[in-house]
């Protein structure tokens, strides 16, 4: 499986990866800076988790191995704290594109 060309990933974010919620709020994990990822600020319409449709004002595309669940908070290269809204992993086996990962952010 071929990965996205790292030099095509020409943006930095911060992910703070969400754990959970307990007693006290949402839980997130240790920070990971410095993350390749390529991030397109455009309001698009998409449905989260549950199904409904909400917008989301940031598209990241990253590695196929990025570690980030669903209400993962991102710091974006411009330096808006936003909150992933989907993710997903785009895998073609035997075929000549590369695999990545998309997160919808709000």
């Amino acid at each position: 499986m071929t990965a996205v060309p790292r030099w095509l990933l020409r943006h930095r974010i911060t992910i703070e990866p969400y754990l959970g919620t307990s007693a006290y709020g949402k839980q997130y994990g240790p920070a990971v800076a410095d993350v390749h990822a390529l991030v397109s600020e455009t309001v698009k319409t998409v449905r989260n988790k549950e199904g409904r449709e909400v917008i989301s004002t940031a598209q990241i595309i990253a590695e196929p191995d990025l570690a980030c669940p669903a209400e993962s908070r991102i710091t974006l290269p411009t330096g808006r704290r936003t909150t992933a809204i989907t993710v997903a992993h785009h895998t073609a086996p035997g075929l000549p594109v590369p695999a990545s990962t998309e997160v919808m952010c709000e």
